[in-house]
């Protein structure tokens, strides 16, 4: 067997390992048992919520044991096919299973990297905000840019994208955003996201062309599930009702149909701007139980409290990537070093990889290099 299909080989077998553990591939069975005995229970619909929480684990737990199976049946069938292929001298078999290998590889690393999703809100969805930071039009068109970014993304995971509110800018792009993205681990993934995003290019708007610097900030917190019960009292809270801004004539709301909500304890502002009060009214309620749950789950990890406290404005401090589009081509994440000089791919959706570093750094504790070295 050659080094490179050995080394695949191995490759496979250390993510088969690690899914095996994160699933406790012993019990499997048997709780996948237990599982199956509730869910036949009649009085089980009586408490809704509990029920859907049990049918989303006996899923992931289906589809853990199926993935699990999947590569590791796929490894066994193709490194007998490479043995019998050397056996017998064929190398269109020995060809045909080392491509197979490969294609199980990214599978494996796929899963590998889901099955670190293991935080307590990692598979929920989650809410992103765009917010352009100084600079006027130029950051308004930023946070323009990274909001299409995002919701690229969104829609190449397949995820469903619902826009909660938005405030254009004086001139161009966007002054905020805010969206709900719907789909599995949607919070896990986009976590890592929030941070201060700076650009570098000539500006479109500066009639004499010259480079300029722009920043847009990116925050991400998790929708909580119905079963998480999050207090809101009547007297901590101010809401205030407001005409939306819009791009003009026949789109501009003759009602004040729009909300803020703003929770006096932690001055936590939350918004909605679509064309019902009352829709509106209860997805910035949802909003800002979000963002409390967020603050507690930042309670209970230092670093990312940390970041929170200090994340300070949009500016030179706090970044976390740097898009350069003049004078040379570079996307750069300041945490792990990732790097890449497709920035139209990047600006068009493709974040896997950054993700895929930032993740393996936070939650599995591997060094930058390790990190650099598995992309």
């Amino acid at each position: 067997m050659r080094a490179e299909t050995q080394s695949h080989v191995e490759t496979i077998r250390k993510s088969l390992t690690l899914l095996g553990q994160r699933m406790d591939l012993e019990t499997a069975p048997h709780r996948l048992e237990e599982f199956n005995a509730m869910i036949e229970d009649p009085d089980l619909w009586n408490d809704p919520a509990k029920a859907q929480k049990l049918m989303r684990e006996r899923q992931q737990l289906i589809d853990a044991i199926g993935t699990y199976d999947r590569i590791s049946t796929g490894l066994r069938d193709n490194v007998e096919l490479i043995e019998l292929g050397e056996a017998e001298g064929d190398t269109e078999i020995i060809t045909e299973a080392e491509a197979s290998l490969r294609e199980l590889l990214e599978l494996a690393r796929e899963k590998e990297l889901e099955a670190l999703l293991d935080g307590e809100a990692d598979g929920n969805d989650t809410f992103l905000e765009v917010n352009a930071g100084a600079g006027g039009t130029e950051s308004c068109d930023w946070a323009s840019m990274l909001a299409r970014m995002y919701v690229r993304w969104a829609e190449k995971k397949g995820y469903k994208v619902e826009l909660q509110s938005m405030s254009d800018g004086e001139e161009a792009g966007i002054k905020s955003a805010s969206y709900k993205i719907s789909g599995p681990n949607a919070y896990g993934w986009l976590k890592s996201e929030s941070g201060v995003h700076r650009l570098v290019r000539i500006s479109p708007y500066d009639s004499a062309a010259r480079r300029h610097t722009s920043f847009s900030s990116v925050w991400v917190y998790p929708v909580v599930d119905d079963n998480i019960e999050i207090e809101i009292p009547d007297r901590d809270i101010r809401i205030d009702t407001y005409r939306s801004s819009g791009a003009g004539g026949q789109h501009v709301n003759t009602t004040d149909s729009a909300v803020r909500i703003t929770h006096l304890p932690t001055n936590i502002v939350v918004t909605s701007s679509m064309k019902s009060q009352h829709q509106n009214r209860e997805i910035a309620m949802n909003a800002l139980r979000s963002r409390l749950y967020q603050l507690e789950l930042d309670k209970r990890n230092a670093a990312i409290n940390a970041a929170w406290d200090n994340k300070g404005d949009a500016g030179w401090g706090n970044q976390i990537r740097s898009y350069v589009l003049q004078p040379y081509q570079m996307v750069k994440d300041l945490r792990t070093s990732v790097e890449t000089s497709d920035t139209q791919g990047v600006l068009d959706g493709d974040l896997d990889k950054f993700m895929a570093a930032t993740l393996a750094m936070k939650v599995s504790g591997k060094s930058r290099a390790e990190a650099l070295s598995e992309d």
